[in-house]
């Protein structure tokens, strides 16, 4: 059997995605971004060592975490980097946060394309910023900036560009023309770049490389600030590990200053389990993806065969982006167990959110659920 076919109770573990929401016990869940797939085995061995050890005091980064998230931008991404870009965080939503708070001044205003995960919208607010939005558009049957509207948008007090690469909801892999060209209109207008890559380790399209942002040129650099983590790659996002990559030491010191007294400490839980996932779960990781293409080849293909429902290609993560000409898809999909996430909550209406990092086995009992809602 493989490993990911594995069917884990998680009701009754205090899982935001199975006991939250109250729902019928029946109910298959696929509305929150973590998996229902067992953490790699290094990791759980590393946290076990952490938990027999016994004391659970407070923790530094070792260099070797250091060293290791090196070796792996520049292998991956042909990205080099210095360790002292590095900046340790409990978690990639409360970065995001510190972003808005660093970049600006009160009255100034914080940009992002619409539909996207929803703290890029709310985090502006959150610390008291003016949110622009435009819209992405569809080319070709994927989802990209729509430059034009970009720029129709900026206005002399927009000082933050807020990324999601790959994109949540959609799964767009941005090619190096796109970002290139995202970081030409930024340094244009001397707009700071936060770029999200939280799933970047999490490409289903072979042929559609991440690309950082930050690594493309000396100006991209300096006007960026990149936003890491093993914790959606790995299923540990409950654990709080994050890291903010900044090459410029200005605009470094901006975020140290903004997150300063918010954040706590890292775990060590948390510490051991980035290291072992980044040095020692490669395979792991490989079977994964492989894993997720399947369920996604095998959701698209259902999805499409049914009227009203249309899901284009997802060149990364485990979140479909559906389209529904149902305005009360929600309703009809609980009624038949399934729990998915509205659109309009990322700022695009008329779209549910599904995740199908789930064995096989739960995805196809969701589909015919799904099916048996649509057309009976």
């Amino acid at each position: 059997m493989n490993i990911f076919d594995e069917i884990i109770e998680r009701h009754n573990t205090e899982s935001y995605k199975w006991d939250f929401f109250n729902d019928p016990a029946d109910t298959i869940p696929m509305p929150v971004a973590d998996m229902d797939f067992r953490a790699p085995e290094p990791v759980l061995q590393a946290l076990r060592e952490v938990t027999e050890h016994g004391v659970m005091g407070y923790s530094i980064v070792p260099e070797e975490l250091g060293e290791v998230l090196q070796k792996r931008l520049e292998n991956l991404y042909g990205w080099k980097t210095e360790k002292d870009w590095f900046v340790w965080i409990p978690g990639l939503v409360p970065a995001l946060t510190a972003t808005c708070k660093a970049i600006g001044e009160a009255t100034d205003a914080i940009i992002t394309p619409i539909p996207v995960y929803h703290p890029f919208h709310l985090a502006p607010k959150w610390v008291g910023k003016t949110l622009q939005t435009f819209p992405m558009k569809l080319e070709n049957n994927r989802w990209t900036f729509d430059f034009e509207a970009l720029e129709a948008n900026i206005t002399e007090n927009t000082k933050l560009f807020m990324l999601c690469n790959p994109h949540n909801p959609a799964g767009t892999v941005f090619t190096k023309a796109e970002l290139e060209r995202l970081a030409d209109i930024c340094a244009k207008h001397n707009i700071v770049i936060c770029s999200d890559e939280i799933h970047c380790d999490l490409i289903l399209d072979e042929t559609k490389p991440h690309i950082p942002i930050a690594g493309l040129s000396q100006t991209a650099a300096d006007l960026t600030i990149t936003l890491m983590a093993p914790s959606k790659t790995f299923n540990i996002a409950g654990l709080g590990f994050s890291v903010a990559i900044i090459s410029n030491p200005e605009l470094r010191s901006q975020f140290e200053a903004a997150k300063m007294g918010f954040f706590p400490p890292l775990s060590r839980y948390s510490i051991k389990a980035a290291l072992a996932a980044y040095r020692d779960s490669k395979e792991w990781h490989d079977a994964l993806l492989k894993y997720l293409k399947i369920n996604h080849d095998l959701l698209i293909e259902r999805i499409n065969a049914l009227p009203g429902l249309t899901m284009y290609p997802h060149e990364a993560t485990y979140l479909a982006w559906i389209q529904s000409d149902y305005p009360d898809i929600l309703e009809k999909l609980l009624a038949h167990g399934v729990r998915v996430i509205d659109g309009s909550t990322f700022m695009g209406k008329g779209f549910f959110r599904l995740n199908f990092a789930c064995p096989k086995s739960v995805l196809e009992e969701a589909i015919s659920r799904i099916e048996k809602a649509i057309i009976g």
